[in-house]
């Protein structure tokens, strides 16, 4: 359930019509619900309920980053999973704690290593020997032992698809898990690492449980030969990726379908579980607004709908094909099949091909749906459109929470050297 809903013919951000936003703050711009937000937050925390042991929730950043939406998560007592120092420094911002930090990702820089050591942060899932070596040496260094997850490849398909796949043996996350009881058994020696436990992740957007399934049954079986040969295990990481629908009648698992699943696996592990939602919980609680720029018709082809969003702002259908929802703001009751385009100089701009929507014409506004993870985290400033305004509503209260930066600001950083003069 999301908080995006017609009211008297217009679509509302829960208690604030769309045309109010675009009039504000203009448009392309994404607008977030702090009340879905809040929602889905519960939704997912409710459906750990039932687990015989303590869990740990932190929201994955890279999903959304805004300061606005961590704080959100913060208030509803998330932590947060980072996977650069720019995420853990805007984790801290917002008021999470370091305690409740998971440092994840494959390529952490050595200044990042010791941003987390000197932060405090709760865990580092390490995703290679040779990490674990350099993070040992540096926190040895300092007197500290740095407290460390094993991140496992599980080598499972996901059924996702191949750009988010994260858990199949070719693909770069996490050691092999024939390796793992040996590695961190000589990890666990090493004076600057307090190895406590294992980590995985096998991909982002599942919409079917029994790959979890089984990858958790893995992690399982592996806790108890460390556990067989010596080792101390008290928290398993089991990450994210559950699913949420990105059209309109599409069914995913639910939390409460997921929550179920974990308990029956994980019962007897002995261990505080841990876990990332991101998509899960932002997917469905933003949107981006956009204007049709024209309608252009050629004769008896689909015509193209030309919105001022576009792929630099919304990168999901140029990356992955991705679909998204979308809907007029005031539909007339008249339908149209068309292709949904924005204005940058690639084909690859393209949100939508043949699809039916409300029929639009030039100053239309309409929305992107499920638009609130993975969206303006990876827009970029392609064609020199500058980045997209971002804004939060709660009830009939609108605010900026990412202000529009002009391409004027982003030409004022660059510097052409004296000697081109």
């Amino acid at each position: 359930m999301d908080h995006f809903q017609f009211k008297n013919g217009e679509l509302h951000a829960e208690d604030v019509p769309m045309s109010r936003i675009a009039e504000e703050f203009g448009t392309p711009v994404y607008i977030y619900s702090r009340a879905t937000l809040e929602r889905h937050a519960r939704v997912f925390r409710e459906a750990l309920a039932g687990l015989d042991k303590p869990a740990h929730i932190a929201f994955a950043v890279k999903s959304n980053p805004n300061l606005a939406v961590l704080r959100v998560m913060q208030r509803e007592g998330y932590g947060a999973d980072v996977v650069s120092g720019g995420e853990l420094a805007r984790a801290l911002a917002a008021g999470m704690p370091a305690a409740d930090i998971v440092f994840s990702g494959v390529g952490k820089t050595e200044a990042e290593l010791v941003m987390g050591l000197e932060k405090g942060i709760g865990q580092f899932n390490i995703e290679s020997e040779e990490e674990g070596l350099e993070l040992a040496e540096l926190a040895a260094a300092r007197g500290l032992r740095a407290p460390c997850a094993l991140r496992v490849n599980p080598d499972i398909d996901a059924g996702t698809h191949e750009k988010i796949s994260t858990g199949k043996a070719d693909n770069k996350f996490g050691v092999p898990i024939d390796m793992a009881v040996a590695m961190y058994l000589r990890l666990a020696a090493l004076p600057g690492l307090d190895m406590r436990g294992l980590a995985v992740h096998i991909g982002s957007q599942l919409s079917d449980l029994r790959p979890l399934e089984l990858a958790f049954e893995k992690i399982g079986a592996l806790l108890q030969q460390i556990r067989g040969a010596g080792g101390t295990v008290t928290h398993v990481d089991l990450g994210g990726g559950l699913g949420v629908p990105y059209r309109a009648g599409e069914v995913m698992p639910s939390p409460a379908e997921y929550g179920h699943m974990v308990a029956r696996v994980t019962r007897g592990w002995d261990v505080t579980l841990m876990f990332e939602p991101g998509r899960v919980i932002a997917g469905n609680a933003g949107v981006l607004l956009t204007r049709v720029v024209r309608v252009k018709r050629n004769g008896n082809r689909v015509p193209f709908v030309i919105v001022d969003a576009a792929m630099n702002d919304l990168a999901r259908p140029a990356l992955y094909g991705s679909w998204h929802d979308f809907d007029a703001v005031k539909p007339q009751g008249t339908r149209m099949v068309a292709n949904i385009v924005g204005p940058i100089c690639e084909t690859g701009d393209t949100f939508a091909r043949d699809r039916e929507t409300d029929a639009l014409e030039r100053g239309d506004l309409a929305v992107f749906r499920t638009a609130g993870a993975y969206g303006a985290t990876m827009a970029s400033s392609y064609n020199s459109r500058g980045f997209v305004a971002e804004v939060m509503v709660d009830g009939d209260k609108v605010a900026s929470v990412a202000d529009r930066i002009l391409p004027a600001e982003i030409t004022a950083a660059e510097r052409v050297p004296e000697w081109l003069d």
